[in-house]
């Protein structure tokens, strides 16, 4: 049989296509434009507080008895900024933002850099019960703050450190760094072997290798674990509450404070609150990039 005829009886070979699962179907069709839109209209839904927030702080007390914040829509001329000159020229909430700022930065710094140092101790350096010490740093992550309020304060109390904002960023660096140590040492854990042995030959010491290796890689975790303190520290409201003083009151408690003494101060209420929100997301979407790597640092090798 010529060629053409061995053609004509075996038909040339069908490709055969692969049996889809279930599972890629579904993440083909959640992929598509319908999906988007509705978790773009979700998210718009949960910015619908903060929005409401925003333009009660720019209405007027009378504006804000007589209707909803949505009434600013068709009456924009409602709008205007003396409630933020009112919060301004009040003293307490501006002395206790001053207060925020003076207790979330070092706190913020303390446990970033003392965290940084542990786990990278407890990565990569040998000393005598190192495993047993760290497995002591992770059974401090289960004890509740709630345990420790009391005990604290009256040990504050005793060497004079109760009310004052050092006292307060003492509690927060301490009870900050049992995450800290444990998150940063599971990332530097992951870096080479064969880099670190490379800059030691160099004649690299350990703070030399801590400062030129370690942070520049471990830069994405150290901004997330920045990121998480600040957010904690700066929403903090128990921990001030039992260790701060009028004079040294974040502005989670003087803002509860307005609302305890002036319930209608909804003219200062409203700015100082949403100042004291929209600081921390500020922070967050200024190292969002780190944020999102430090979180998948470590997903996909």
């Amino acid at each position: 049989m010529t060629t053409e005829a061995v053609t004509k009886v075996i038909p040339a070979a069908q490709p055969v296509k692969a049996r889809r699962s279930v599972g890629s179907r579904l993440a083909e069709a959640v992929s598509g434009g319908v999906v988007r839109v509705v978790l773009i209209v979700v998210g718009l839904f949960w910015l619908v507080p903060t929005i409401g927030l925003l333009l009660s702080s720019l209405r007027s007390p009378e504006d804000m008895s007589a209707s909803g914040w949505w009434t600013v829509f068709t009456k924009p001329s409602q709008l205007t900024f003396d409630s933020y000159q009112k919060l301004l020229e009040n003293s307490d909430i501006t002395n206790s933002l001053l207060n925020t700022v003076l207790i979330t930065v070092p706190a913020t710094v303390l446990v970033v850099v003392v965290g940084s140092l542990a786990g990278y101790a407890f990565a990569w350096m040998e000393f005598p019960g190192r495993d047993w010490w760290f497995l002591a740093v992770v059974g401090l992550l289960v004890v509740p703050v709630q345990v420790a309020l009391i005990p604290i304060a009256e040990l504050f109390g005793k060497v004079g450190l109760f009310g004052t904002i050092f006292g307060v960023v003492l509690f927060h660096t301490g009870y900050g760094l049992p995450f800290a140590v444990f998150l940063l040492r599971n990332f530097f854990a992951e870096i080479p072997r064969e880099l670190l042995e490379a800059a030691r030959l160099d004649g690299a010491g350990e703070l030399r290798l801590f400062a030129r290796v370690v942070m520049p890689l471990g830069g994405p975790a150290i901004a997330s674990l920045g990121i998480f303190q600040f957010l904690w520290v700066w929403n903090d409201m128990l921990v001030a509450l039992v260790f701060t003083k009028s004079g040294t009151q974040p502005i989670t408690v003087a803002l509860q404070t307005q609302v305890r003494q002036f319930g209608n101060n909804i003219d200062v209420l409203a700015p100082g609150a949403f100042i004291s929100m929209v600081i921390p997301l500020a922070v967050f979407f200024a190292f969002q990039r780190q944020f999102v790597s430090g979180v998948m640092a470590g997903a996909v090798k």
